[in-house]
């Protein structure tokens, strides 16, 4: 079905690997990517057909670095609205992280499926990849590493995105002590990226919250 799409649609690349994990491939599709913007859908979901057009035109409206959206949590035959942010305004770098420090370790702000990212901050600083030593969480990393570069910012509240949750998905089978290390990890993240902004000092505190917090599902 995939070689079928690239031959009718020359924008479609059909790329053939070994599996290699989630964040090794997002790594190789960032690398040959050649459009304006980045973005990523998982497996198990799917998208609004409205999704990609939407996310395009507040990213083009506002001049926004990254677009971030409302999704649906999908489970069984419940389905939930799920976001944040609804501004309808552009925020800046510090403001974002403001928000973000109010939920730290949520689905909105640590995905990357319900974001469009301008590919240019991406190609220009290698360091912002998905890590590909993380077990889980290896979203939240690349997001942390963007939003250093990044500059504005644009949250639609439009639910764009169908998140299906599916209990034998490798994120319900996690070692207790690698989730550990994980957040550990992340916690290092958010300190380096609140110094960078200046926000470190009056937001100490709730990092150590967010490391010492239930991770959520």
């Amino acid at each position: 079905i995939c070689r079928m799409y690239e031959r009718l649609d020359e924008r479609i690349v059909f790329i053939d690997k070994e599996n290699g994990g989630v964040s090794h491939t997002r790594n190789v599709a960032i690398e040959r990517a050649r459009g304006d913007y980045l973005q990523f859908v998982d497996a198990d979901d799917y998208l609004d057909e409205n999704a990609t057009r939407l996310l395009v035109e507040r990213m083009d409206e506002t001049q926004a670095d990254m677009v971030i959206s409302h999704f649906c949590r999908v489970s069984g035959e419940r389905v939930t609205v799920q976001g944040f942010l609804d501004t309808h305004e552009v925020l800046s770098q510090k403001q974002l992280a403001m928000h973000l420090m109010d939920e730290p370790a949520s689905f909105y702000y640590g995905v990357m499926w319900n974001k469009l990212y301008r590919a240019d901050i991406v190609r220009e600083h290698p360091d912002v990849r998905c890590n590909e030593d993380l077990d889980y969480s290896e979203d939240l990393y690349f997001n942390l590493s963007f939003i250093r570069y990044a500059q504005q910012f644009y949250a639609l509240s439009t639910p764009i995105y169908n998140y299906v949750q599916n209990p034998d998905s490798a994120v319900h089978h996690l070692n207790p002590f690698d989730v550990l290390t994980t957040r550990f990890e992340l916690t290092t993240y958010y300190k380096d990226l609140f110094k960078h902004i200046g926000l470190y000092e009056e937001n100490k505190y709730r990092l150590n919250k967010f490391f010492f917090g239930v991770a959520e599902s």
